[in-house]
């Protein structure tokens, strides 16, 4: 494979991909949709943080001994299905909790839900690196568009990159639709019905990796 077709090759898998509705995609119109813009682009960079680290380890043949290790698989799929269960359960649980605005304390945690960078990055970043599909995904995806004599390390890090600049894009997409129907969302009982639907996701995520093989 000549190293511009596994270029664009790869480029259209990943895109068709970073177009498919899932997890990232809820969390992040879930936190635009509550007008946390700066939270919201922490989750994004925090999304393409774990792909980069998926990447990266990858390209170096690190993420191989993670499909090769049943354990390893084992103990990281129930971490990431506890992690998103819990998140996915407290994000529906709130919502009986409380009938304002999901600006208000965030009372499952006990501290108040704070628009910030950082604190949307943890969130994206946990959430990546704790679903070991995706690196098994990038295990079985990136070596197919590494040409052969190519520079395993510096081709898998381009791919990534390119990977990372579609989610920039659709995820710039995203956070301006949410922007269109602020008006609408800004009802409490919008609130409540969004964070209920994408909690329920979340749990959906959780409980398919908790179950898969």
């Amino acid at each position: 494979m000549a190293f511009s077709t596994a270029l664009w090759s790869f480029t259209l898998v990943v895109g068709l991909l970073t177009l498919t509705p899932g997890l990232d995609t809820a969390l992040i119109l879930r936190t635009s949709a509550l007008g946390r813009r700066r939270r919201a682009w922490g989750v994004v960079l925090g999304i393409q943080t774990g792909t980069l680290v998926w990447g990266a380890f990858t390209s170096l043949g690190i993420t191989a001994l993670l499909t090769a290790s049943h354990l390893a698989y084992e103990v990281l799929r129930w971490v990431g299905a506890c992690y998103l269960l819990w998140t996915g359960a407290r994000m529906v649980l709130n919502t009986w909790r409380r009938r304002t605005a999901l600006h208000e304390p965030d009372e499952a945690a006990g501290v108040a839900v704070q628009d910030t960078l950082a604190g949307g990055w943890r969130q994206g970043t946990l959430t990546n690196l704790l679903n070991p599909k995706m690196g098994a995904f990038y295990v079985a995806l990136l070596p197919q568009f590494i040409p052969p004599g190519a520079p395993h390390l510096t081709t898998g890090l381009l791919l990534t990159c390119i990977h990372i600049a579609l989610g920039l894009a659709w995820s710039a997409v995203l956070i301006a639709f949410t922007r269109v129907v602020r008006g609408w969302i800004r009802k409490p009982q919008a609130q409540r019905l969004l964070d209920r639907v994408t909690g329920t996701v979340v749990v959906g995520f959780g409980v398919r990796l908790a179950l898969g093989e």
